[in-house]
């Protein structure tokens, strides 16, 4: 049977609407969502070979099934603002003047531009769960509060550190009692405040789920204090007679976190949204030695720049363009968030002041390289760090580590004697990165001279091997100082 020309020029113009509507649909502008956990440990979450008994993840695991897990994820910050302020800016923290949690919890510049400031006006954003990026003692000013930097609304808390998980009170005073904001007012609420956060991500997609839009899901579990349901710790205590009441307690809050992860990738999968959404999911720094984490096979934990304090599950997906189920071995950081989402847009300029690079050519295979070195400092305490290729440089006031990360992630071997030329390296690397950073926003130096001589004794003594050294890699350092300058003058 043959088709007239007008039903066949109907079936031609139909199919070429199809068409163009899923070239449409594929060129949607892809929605953004962060989910930032906090103090969860390294092993704590179970796509990790590590995990200890009664770590069970299984949303947390099927994101990283789907997506790609990036072995070597690192925070900006040590401690839980210092990274929020980074990944807000693209940028180390350091620049603004935050070290310590007491810099970015009392709040940075607020005329400085974060994360929604960069996105195009048809983004609808919110912030939901812990901010730690200012306090409220102006109310009702609230220059530090999410909606005076560009976001759009708010499900959060304000204050410092953690937040009470059953008081939800915003007319109760304590430690872990800070005003919930629902935007700019104070509010009253009731629940588990991991599921609240949940609950509220939920709804939020389920509002815009006709635009494009920013998700920021910071949830303030697993921080302190160790709170959760009574029916779930016992529940743990039951199951696994061999774990502590600390960490009982611990899983009970990890397990509502990760339920939570589940109720917000269910919801995006439910209105047809996860494919065309990329996803990043990361804690804050490493997992709290308080709170009883595990941060196996990496030493150290949250607030120390050893690898357990500073190195985080790091999940980044986005199916409609990159394969997942993979893990990539090229060392991240979290404010590579910012300038990754602009890319992903189209709409992040070839030159632009991030310190901070996007992840798509890892994602997509383009690339397996990316920053050549990576700094950490936190100012005044005297610590800090640096990693290049393999190798990090770790100076704890006065004390030097050298480890290569590739044998030893476990920072077990300190090579500093060995290898003093290294040190030098890593030495000049982190002045030249230090120099412009700006000072502290609570008040003094942004560094210590940790290679200053010692003040001068009223008679004169044999060095120790400790100082010998210190000497040693001061001569050096000056040396190639010299030849630079030299160099430089010569060109």
């Amino acid at each position: 049977m043959k088709l007239s020309l007008s039903i066949r020029h109907r079936l031609f113009l139909a199919s070429i609407c199809l068409v163009a509507a899923e070239l449409h649909a594929s060129a949607a502008p892809p929605n953004i969502i962060i989910i930032l956990t906090d103090d969860q440990g390294y092993a704590d979450i179970s796509l990790n070979p590590l995990h200890p008994e009664g770590v069970s993840t299984p949303h947390m695991d099927a994101l990283a099934e789907g997506g790609v897990v990036f072995s070597q994820g690192y925070t900006s910050g040590h401690v839980c603002s210092p990274t929020r302020a980074g990944l807000m800016l693209g940028q180390y923290q350091q620049r603004v003047g935050v070290y310590s949690a007491g810099d970015g919890g009392r709040g940075f510049d607020p005329e400085k531009p974060i994360f929604p400031s960069f996105l195009p006006s048809e983004y609808v954003s919110t912030a939901i769960g812990k901010w730690h990026l200012g306090l409220d003692d102006d109310y009702p000013e609230l220059k530090w509060h999410a909606m005076s930097r560009g976001f759009d609304e708010c499900y959060k808390f304000m204050g410092r550190g953690g937040h009470s998980y059953f008081n939800l009170r915003s007319d109760s005073e304590g430690k872990f009692n800070h005003p919930i904001y629902r935007n700019r007012e104070r509010i009253n609420d009731e629940g588990y405040l991991t599921n609240r956060l949940s609950e509220e991500a939920v709804a939020f997609i389920d509002r815009n789920k006709a635009n494009p839009f920013f998700l920021y899901l910071a949830y303030n579990a697993v921080h302190a204090p160790a709170e959760a349901p009574e029916k779930d710790i016992k529940a743990y205590q039951t199951k696994f007679p061999e774990l502590s009441k600390e960490r009982a307690i611990l899983m009970a809050m990890l397990k509502h976190l990760d339920d939570g992860v589940g109720d917000v990738v269910g919801k995006l999968k439910q209105e047809g949204l996860f494919d065309n959404t990329i996803l990043f999911f990361l804690t804050d720094n490493g997992g709290s030695k308080a709170m009883s984490a595990d941060n196996s096979p990496l030493r150290g934990s949250k607030g120390s720049l050893d690898e357990g304090g500073i190195r985080t599950p790091f999940i980044v997906s986005w199916p409609d363009k990159f394969k997942g189920g993979r893990t990539v071995d090229t060392p991240i950081i979290s404010f590579d968030i910012l300038p990754t989402a602009l890319d992903a847009l189209g709409t992040l300029p070839a030159k632009n002041e991030f310190d901070g690079k996007s992840l798509l050519p890892l994602l997509t295979g383009q690339s397996t390289k990316h920053h050549e070195t990576i700094f950490w400092s936190k100012g005044q305490e005297d610590e800090w760090a640096v990693r290049r290729g393999d190798w990090k440089l770790h100076w704890t006031k006065g004390t030097v580590e050298l480890v290569n990360l590739s044998d030893d992630p476990s920072e077990k071997k300190n090579v500093a004697e060995s290898r003093t030329d290294k040190i030098v390296e890593l030495s000049i690397a982190y002045d030249n990165w230090i120099a412009p950073m700006a000072d502290p926003i609570t008040g003094g130096s942004k560094r210590v001279d940790s290679f200053k001589a010692a003040a001068p004794a009223p008679e004169k003594k044999e060095l120790t091997e400790r100082e010998l050294k210190r000497e040693q890699i001061r001569a050096e350092r000056k040396k190639q100082r010299e030849a630079e300058k030299k160099a430089k003058n010569q060109s």
